[in-house]
């Protein structure tokens, strides 16, 4: 499949500076295109690659345009990344449907109890219980398991081995113990989010487990029950969100975060990569609970300095106050 570099732009606009009939094979890194790709620059950190790249055009920002068109043809962009990102979807869309066959695939087990929208997608091997209801335009991938009673709104996808609905882990302890809490609630997934590969979101153990409009989780993420998620926020793999926890919209999480159960984090919030969230979080912001990578004797040496830190605060309180 090819674009012409005057067809990308009358679809999403942009300011060209090249030929409009120059053909365009496929989309690539700056450092790997070939002279018939496509390829884009946001972070100013690879500028550098610029000149050398090979490709047939770049995507950048005005403040790169005289530096882009000096080595060959390029789109200036307000901003570079939304715009390749909005390529990536005008590229698969001429590309055709995704999927081949029926809406339903014949291997994928949906209860007659279930509501599906006729323009939802149903891959291999899925399981759609009982009063289940899925919105219209949304595509659940291969392997994908959404329990009894929960809902998913419209244009969502839900990717390999997703299962929603699974019981939250609700148990409470008797003589030694444990006996089962039944888990009563659901999951409600707004429009428009996204959820990738064995990501678990189990149901509520009395209200349901809420993921709002526009939220995008990453893979193999894992969200207890009665956990609500706000409109727009973004979590990246491998974190675990404990039960009860409500996270605000526009939110961003990195990979293998933690976040401890029954707390709440605002509007705006941005954590990073590796934290441990074990209190509420109040106000906008990026928060960071990383202990930095050192070599292991220096680590072990401040490893053992921390865990003296209560002791230390004691003793300077107690010099302050005999000083004063």
């Amino acid at each position: 499949m090819t674009l012409r570099l005057g067809d990308i732009v009358q679809a999403l606009g942009g300011e060209l500076l090249g030929d409009p009939g120059q053909p365009i094979e496929g989309l690539a890194p700056l450092e790997s295109a070939s002279g018939t790709q496509l390829s884009f620059l946001s972070n100013p950190r690879y500028q550098p690659q610029l000149a050398a790249s090979k490709a047939a055009c770049v995507i950048v920002g005005p403040a790169l345009r005289e530096a882009a068109s000096a080595r060959g043809a390029v789109i200036v962009a307000d901003d570079p990344y939304l715009y390749f990102a909005r390529l990536t979807r005008l590229w698969k869309a001429r590309q055709g449907p995704a999927q081949a066959g029926p809406l339903i695939h014949p291997s994928a087990v949906i209860d007659p109890g279930a509501q599906v929208h006729p323009s939802a997608r149903i891959g291999a091997l899925c399981v759609v219980e009982r009063g289940a209801r899925i919105g219209a335009g949304t595509v659940l991938k291969s392997r994908v398991t959404v329990s009894e009673g929960c809902i998913i709104g419209e244009r969502c996808v839900l990717h390999p081995g997703v299962v929603i609905g699974a019981d939250g882990f609700g148990f409470a302890p008797h003589q030694g113990a444990w006996e089962k809490i039944e888990q009563l609630g659901a999951v409600r997934i707004g429009d428009d989010v996204e959820i990738g590969a064995n990501t678990c979101i189990d149901r509520g153990a009395l209200e349901d487990t809420v993921i709002e409009d526009g939220v995008k989780l990453d893979n193999l993420i894992q969200v207890g029950h009665n956990v609500r998620i706000g409109r727009h926020t973004a979590i990246a793999g491998c974190v675990a969100i404990a039960g009860s926890a409500r996270i605000g919209a526009h939110c961003t999480i990195g990979g293998k975060t933690g976040i401890v159960g029954h707390l709440t984090i605002a509007d705006h919030v941005h954590i990073s990569a590796m934290s441990l969230v074990s209190r509420s979080i109040a106000k906008p912001g990026l928060y960071t609970g990383v202990f930095p990578l050192d070599d292991n004797a220096s680590w072990e040496k401040n490893a053992a300095t921390l865990r003296q830190l209560h002791s230390l605060r004691d003793r300077i309180k107690a010099l302050e106050k005999n000083h004063a």
